[in-house]
């Protein structure tokens, strides 16, 4: 949540307390809160509460009467019928990405981590074999294997979530 409110400009002690806003609405709606997959996903919801509150975060200040960019108004304005926001839905992808990575510091090889990581910055292959004294076939089967595992664990994550769906 965070990060999206991040998004839209947002200080960090802003976001932070948009955050604070959202779960005490949260705590505040999930007792009465009956899931319907029919409806959507969980966290299709989620996002629809945390725009708002920035949007009302924004109405409250007077900060879209500042210079806002018109597509961070329009991102949070309330017209929309419930359609997938792109921001939450990379904030999402990305949450899941660093869940795995965290799961994999734990449990993989730090030299290895290391190159994948390079490489995910865009570092070129052979100046990473190069720094590394590995040879360029070597890093790019790090990065198949450790793209693999992430595959493996996000999926598991999403698989989980979309199981635990049901129970909030």
């Amino acid at each position: 949540m965070l990060g999206y409110c991040r998004r839209f400009g947002l200080q960090l002690t802003d976001a932070e307390d948009v955050c604070q806003v959202v779960m005490t609405d949260l705590s505040r709606a999930l007792p009465k809160f009956k899931f319907d997959p029919q409806r959507g996903k969980f966290r299709t919801y989620l996002g629809r509460v945390v725009r708002n509150a920035v949007a009302r975060h924004f109405r409250r200040h007077n900060v879209a009467s500042k210079a806002l960019d018109s597509t961070v108004l329009a991102a949070t304005a309330d017209d929309d019928a419930g359609g997938v926001d792109e921001h939450w839905e990379e904030e999402w992808v990305l949450h899941h990405y660093r869940l795995a990575m965290k799961t994999l510091r734990s449990s993989a090889d730090p030299k290895s981590l290391e190159v994948f990581e390079q490489l995910v910055q865009g570092q070129p292959t052979g100046e990473v074999a190069a720094a590394f004294g590995m040879t360029p076939e070597s890093v790019r089967k790090i990065k198949q294997r450790i793209k693999e595992r992430l595959q493996t664990l996000i999926a598991a994550q999403v698989a989980e979530e979309e199981d635990s769906g049901g129970e909030i």
